[in-house]
């Protein structure tokens, strides 16, 4: 479990293919040790399980049906990984709860630099599209955001210079794919209704 917000990002150094997926390998700064294999790391917005590292080299391995959903399916050597290590038991919760189970990808349609922010522009996919609710939290490459209009084409947020220093969207631009997850509530409430009307 995260909260969506990032201190630090990594580099993938390495990326090597198997049958039904690929190992990962992503330079951090982040103090772990072996006696950390096994733990949940938020790889822009995934939760992936270390399974080794080696000098500040972490490993992860992702699943065929993780890379489909994810922007993973066209990452490349050198891209840069927002990383945010698990919640701990009375840690501040500053953005809101996110699972690291990625819903979608999202494609920008615009950056906007308006004063000192930056307005981005989403277009997502129309079956996604129905959870997008205005003011709502939503995380995107990891990051937990607010949704400031609902479009025809997906939605919109605005990223102030803060987060756009600190992760990795100083990096993007038009036509890029960026991580989805929806606000967890939403989906609840939503399925909680859609089951409540078959009755």
């Amino acid at each position: 479990m995260f909260n969506g917000i990032i201190f630090n990002k990594g580099k993938i150094k390495k990326i090597s293919k198997r049958k039904k997926g690929i190992n990962i390998f992503i330079y951090s700064k982040l103090k772990l040790s072996k006696k950390d294999l096994g733990i949940s790391i938020s790889c822009d917005g995934i939760c992936l399980t270390l399974i080794s590292i080696n000098k500040k080299l972490m490993e992860f391995y992702l699943s065929n049906e993780t890379i489909q959903k994810s922007k993973f399916k066209k990452s490349k050597v050198g891209d840069q990984i927002n990383l945010e290590l698990p919640l701990k038991f009375g840690k501040q919760i500053s953005g809101h709860i996110t699972q690291g189970h990625v819903d979608c990808t999202a494609k920008i349609f615009s950056i906007k630099k308006i004063d000192k922010s930056y307005l981005f522009d989403f277009s997502i996919n129309s079956k996604i599209k129905k959870h997008i609710i205005e003011k709502a939290s939503i995380s995107i490459n990891g990051i937990s955001l607010t949704i400031s209009k609902k479009t025809k084409k997906g939605f919109q947020v605005w990223i102030i210079p803060h987060t756009f220093k600190l992760t990795n969207l100083f990096k993007v631009k038009k036509n890029d794919l960026v991580n989805i997850e929806i606000d967890i509530l939403s989906k609840y409430v939503r399925n909680y209704f859609n089951e409540k009307q078959k009755f």
